[in-house]
């Protein structure tokens, strides 16, 4: 039996996120970093927590002292947020007393920098602590990471959903679930081998992973030939259109399947719920509903002819509005 290696993204820069009100202080930071670190910049704390979702940088650079939300709650919310809770947060601040160096350390923060910054100084600490978040990121893959294919399991998705549900019920955006089935795998393993058919998912998973664009969204594993998409910020059209391009991306690998009663190749059946961003308070409390609709929603896609996408809006009275297919 082989085994696979544990898949992982393509080499790229690091992702630092810039976090100042003061646009001369930004530019100082970005002067240190810009040659071998991709630089984001946010001037407002509500900004800053909304790309840390967004775009999961590596490690955030976070002045203390800004108008409206200052460093310190900005800090407190992304530790309090499973989706950001393990990027590093180094304060730069002009403050250097012991007092604020607590309260930082107490809220998450895993250094201090004094302004005005030296650059050595600055690029050596980030260095560190990118050090120490990638062999962190290495441990947690051993216990959110499905051995098998390489994508996340089912353990980090339900984690994330329940994450994912409370801030979209909070800030009244779209959420969006994508669960994947491969047709006739029992089929394809009685057929071709159970080798052949781990060699199968491994495929399947690495097509439906690339397809993924955003760093916010998620795959994972959800049991057998199953796998599941998590889309923050997404209403139905795009769910759906996605759901498209990953059954695309399946079919284009044109791995051979002579007992598929729907396509000569293996195909997936999908199905869509979307908690649409405009939901009432009404809305369900419970991300179960969510996956229990999507759930559903493959039920259909079967039901129809396999080899497609169903999908629906999930409503407080499970009066679901009128479902779509492709």
């Amino acid at each position: 039996m082989t085994s696979s290696p544990l898949l992982t993204p393509p080499e790229r820069r690091p992702r630092l996120l810039v976090v100042d009100d003061q646009p001369v202080n930004i530019q100082a930071l970005y002067q240190a970093f810009a040659a071998d670190h991709q630089v984001l910049m946010a001037t407002r704390g509500e900004q800053a927590l909304a790309m840390c979702v967004a775009q999961q940088p590596d490690l955030v650079l976070l002045d203390v002292v800004m108008p409206g939300m200052d460093g310190h709650e900005v800090c407190r919310q992304l530790k309090a947020d499973a989706a950001t809770r393990d990027i590093p947060v180094i304060f730069v601040t002009a403050h250097n007393d012991e007092a604020a160096e607590t309260l930082g350390l107490e809220l998450g923060a895993v250094d201090f920098i004094s302004k005005p910054i030296s650059p050595k100084v600055v690029r050596a600490r980030v260095r560190t602590h990118l050090t120490l978040k990638a062999q962190s990121d290495l441990l947690r893959q051993w216990v959110y990471i499905d051995g098998l294919t390489g994508v996340h399991n089912r353990r980090h998705f339900d984690e994330r959903l329940t994450a994912e549900w409370g801030r979209a019920r909070r800030s009244h955006t779209a959420l969006s679930v994508v669960l994947i089935d491969v047709d006739f795998f029992k089929r394809y393993n009685d057929r071709y081998g159970h080798q052949a058919g781990d060699d199968c998912l491994r495929r399947v998973a690495s097509a439906l992973r690339d397809t993924l664009r955003r760093p916010g969204d998620l795959l994972a594993r959800y049991g057998g030939e199953e796998f599941v998409c998590l889309l923050p910020n997404t209403a139905l059209p795009g769910a759906l259109s996605l759901a498209q391009q990953l059954g695309a991306a399946v079919q284009a690998l044109q791995i051979e399947h002579g007992d598929s009663s729907v396509a000569p190749v293996v195909t997936v059946s999908l199905g869509v719920c979307t908690l649409p961003g405009s939901a009432p308070g009404s809305a369900p409390d419970s991300a179960a509903a969510l996956l229990r609709e999507a759930d559903a929603q493959l039920y259909k896609a079967k039901s129809e002819g396999r080899h497609r996408a169903c999908g629906v809006e999930l409503r407080a009275d499970e009066n679901l509005s009128q479902a779509h297919h492709s």
